[in-house]
Formats: C-alpha cells, sequence, structure tokens
C-alpha cells in the first residue's frame, strides 16, 4: 500500500494540473482547490460552485455572467445535476449561500468527467472554428409511436382551434424569415467562395473561409488569431496528458471514497455508543420506567395485530385489482388485435418504401466550393467533412433529405386520414351537430 501511495504521489499533484489545465479558461481552478476539497475544507466550496456552474452552463449553451448571485448558481448546479442524473441527497440538501459541500461537489464533478464525457464535450464546444461549417444530419429519428388513448386524456385540457391556428400560422411566419435568412446568407458565402477561388494554399479548399476574408481584410485580427490557437492547443496538450494520468485520478477519488465511509461510520458508533450510555440513566433515575415499559408492551402487541389486519387488507385488495386487470386485458385483446393489423400494413408500407441503403452522415462538415466539371475550378458547393473521407455533395444531402420529406409527407396524410375518419365516426353519434372537416 505505501508503495503505491510513493508511486502515486508524484503523479497525481501533474493528473490534476493536467485536468485544470484541460478545463476551459474561464472555468480553470488552481489544483489546489481540488485538494482542499479532498478534505472538505469550507475555502474551496465557493470555488467549485462557480466551476461547476460555469461548466454546465457551456454543457447547456447559456451564457453565465459574472453578476450571477452565488443563490442562482447553486440553484442551477443542483437542478443540472439531477436533469443528467445524478440523485445524490447529500449534494441537494447543501445550502443555498455556497459555504459548505466542498467534497461533495468534488464528487459531483468526478461523477460529470466520467459519466456525461465533460472534457470531450467542451472542447469540441469551444473549438476554434475557421473555416466555414454546416451541420448535417440524415439519421431517422426515434419518433415514439402514439399510443392509444392519449386522445381520450388529453380532451379534458380543452384548447381553442383558433388559438393553435394562430400559433400555427405564427411559427410558420418565423419559419419563412428564418429561411429567408438562411438563404441570403448562403448567397453571401457563396460569392467570398466564389471570388476566392484559387487563392488557398491548402489546394483540397482551394478558396478562402469567410474567417480567412476577414483576416486578409483586417490583418490586426491575426494576433488575436494566434493567441486562440495557442491556447486551444495548450488545452489539447493538457487533454492528452489527462488521458495518460487518469487512472491515477480515479485512484485518488477511491481514497476519497473510503474516507467518507470511514467517517460515516465513526459517526454511527459514536452515536451507538452514546445512546447505550443513555439507557442506564433513564432506568435508575425513573421510578415509572416499568409502567412505560408495559405500556410500550401493550402498544407493540396491537401494532402487530394491526399489522396483521392490514397485511390482510392488503391482500383482498391487491386480489380484487388483479381481477379488474385480467378483466381489462380480455376486454383489450380486441383493440390489441386492431392495432397489431394496423401497425403491420404500417410497417409493410414503409418495408416497401426502403430503398438502398445509404451512409448516414450526422455532424459538423466544412463547406467546400466544388466544381460540376472536374477540370474547373468554378462551380456548386458541396460538403466536405472534418475527418479524412470523400467528400459528399451538397446536391446528394438535398435529394436524402428530399426523399425522407416525401415519406414523411405521406405519413402525415395518412395520421390526417385516420383523423378525420374518427371525428366522422365521433360526430356522428351526436344528434343535430354537423362537423365539416378541414
Amino acid at each position: 500500500m505505501r508503495q503505491q501511495q510513493r508511486e502515486r504521489g508524484p503523479a497525481l499533484p501533474a493528473a490534476v494540473g493536467a485536468l485544470c489545465r484541460a478545463l476551459p479558461p474561464r472555468a480553470r481552478p488552481a489544483p489546489d482547490t481540488l485538494r482542499r476539497a479532498r478534505f472538505d475544507r469550507p475555502q474551496a466550496s465557493l470555488d467549485f460552485w462557480r466551476l461547476l456552474y460555469v461548466l454546465l452552463k457551456q454543457v447547456h449553451g447559456g451564457r453565465c455572467t459574472e453578476s450571477d448571485a452565488i443563490g442562482g448558481q447553486v440553484r442551477f448546479v443542483k437542478w443540472a445535476l439531477w436533469f443528467h442524473g445524478y440523485r445524490r441527497p447529500q449534494l441537494q440538501l447543501l445550502p443555498a449561500d455556497g459555504s459548505a459541500g466542498s467534497r461533495e461537489l468534488l464528487l459531483a464533478f468526478s461523477w460529470l468527467l466520467h459519466s456525461l464525457h465533460l472534457l470531450e464535450q467542451l472542447l469540441a464546444r469551444n473549438r476554434l472554428q475557421t473555416g466555414d461549417e454546416t451541420s448535417v444530419c440524415t439519421c431517422e429519428d426515434d419518433v415514439p409511436s402514439r399510443q392509444e388513448g392519449a386522445g381520450e386524456a388529453a380532451a379534458e385540457d380543452r384548447v381553442d382551434v383558433r388559438y393553435l391556428q394562430w400559433l400555427n400560422g405564427r411559427l410558420r411566419l418565423q419559419w419563412h424569415a428564418l429561411h429567408a435568412q438562411h438563404q441570403e446568407q448562403c448567397k453571401l458565402l457563396h460569392k467570398i467562395h466564389l471570388f476566392t477561388s484559387g487563392s488557398h494554399m491548402d489546394q483540397r479548399l482551394g478558396h478562402f473561409s469567410v474567417t480567412e476574408a476577414d483576416l486578409t481584410r483586417q490583418p490586426e485580427n491575426y494576433k488575436q488569431l494566434f493567441q486562440l490557437l495557442e491556447s486551444e492547443t495548450m488545452q489539447l496538450e493538457a487533454f492528452l496528458e489527462w488521458k495518460q494520468l487518469e487512472p491515477v485520478y480515479w485512484q485518488w477519488m477511491e481514497t476519497v471514497l473510503d474516507n467518507m465511509a470511514e467517517e460515516g461510520n465513526m459517526c454511527e458508533s459514536q452515536e451507538a455508543h452514546m445512546e447505550k450510555r443513555r439507557l442506564p440513566e433513564v432506568s435508575s433515575c425513573c421510578p415509572w420506567a416499568e409502567r412505560l415499559a408495559g405500556q410500550m408492551d401493550r402498544a407493540s402487541r396491537e401494532l402487530l395485530a394491526l399489522q396483521e389486519q392490514l397485511q390482510q387488507l392488503v391482500a383482498q385488495r391487491k386480489a380484487a385489482w388483479w381481477e379488474k386487470v385480467a378483466a381489462a386485458e380480455e376486454l383489450q385483446k380486441e383493440r390489441f388485435s386492431a392495432t397489431a393489423r394496423k401497425i403491420q400494413e404500417s410497417v409493410e408500407l414503409k418495408l416497401r418504401a426502403l430503398r438502398a441503403p445509404k451512409s448516414k452522415m450526422h455532424g459538423s462538415c466544412r463547406l467546400v466550393l466544388r466544381s460540376k466539371h472536374p477540370g474547373s475550378q468554378r462551380g456548386t458547393a458541396g460538403c466536405v467533412p472534418k475527418e479524412a473521407v470523400p467528400a459528399v455533395g451538397a446536391a446528394e444531402v438535398i435529394r436524402e433529405l428530399q426523399g425522407r420529406e416525401a415519406s414523411l409527407q405521406a405519413e402525415l396524410q395518412q395520421l390526417r386520414e385516420q383523423s378525420r375518419r374518427r371525428m366522422q365516426a365521433i360526430a356522428e353519434g351526436w344528434e343535430g351537430v354537423i362537423c365539416i372537416s378541414p
């Protein structure tokens, strides 16, 4: 054990230092903060609350300002950790002023490192982009199937149809405005790529990006760009060093958990010892202790009898419940067979619509101007993924997305038809009501 501690001794400060340097500059803590948190020092609590606040804000794509109060930071960190699945009650019970709980926050920070791959997420999110990139996704969305009975449950919360139509129109208007702005941005981007064609040193690109074109117009910004690139390079080097020393950090965290378990056992043993010391004093100082003990025995016997009665009542209710469940299952068999037929028809329809398997794209791609003819340098734009993979043309992506749009439109039309038939069936049961389909 001592030999392992000697081997881990010099490597632990290096691992903690690499971890701190791999974090974003704004959320970069001092290595001594983690050492203080290991011993649950209150001096490190505020620093750790701010650290988790900045990191989780970046993960959720929000902005944090220096004027944010510590109470708001604590509430946000607790909510974000609960949202991501960290349900440790000791953290939720920490005071809202951030004055305590540095060791609990160290555990939460380590959990984020392991469960969410925090460093990888932050490096990808804060990566300096010098090229013109766009996000491309041709993956199939896993849309949950509509459950039977959802319409009946939602029918109680009635909403005016005119309000829904107004919301739909407003959404469509905003969507058209966004689409027009995006088209204008694409036109300007195409002009930059076209006018700078053949100017780039990298023959695979052949033209400047917006950032590179701006740097040619304002050369004084090169110094700022170089500083940002140097900072990102140092951060990546620290991340590589951290990946080599990461096992040392997790061994250190095991000792932190062992210390917490030992402290918990010591507190329980001390409480049990104090209880044993109190019992003789009560029995010797209270002459009515025997009478009270007899009353407690009678109360205990009555509680046992009530418990037996409660168990019998629960068994009866359980049997009645299972009878109702069996009856409901019998009633749902007919509905299930009809639903199964509809699902089978839908699956067969989609299987017939399937074409040859295509490569699914997901992630960020760099936009590069490509020619329709191999010998020319001018033409339409294409997408070049960041990795060393063959280029994918924008026309191909558009055709694939249009095919998916057509299939979704057909499915939407089918659902509308089913809803129209259902509304007509419901309207036939009402006398004096005329239902006009939209």
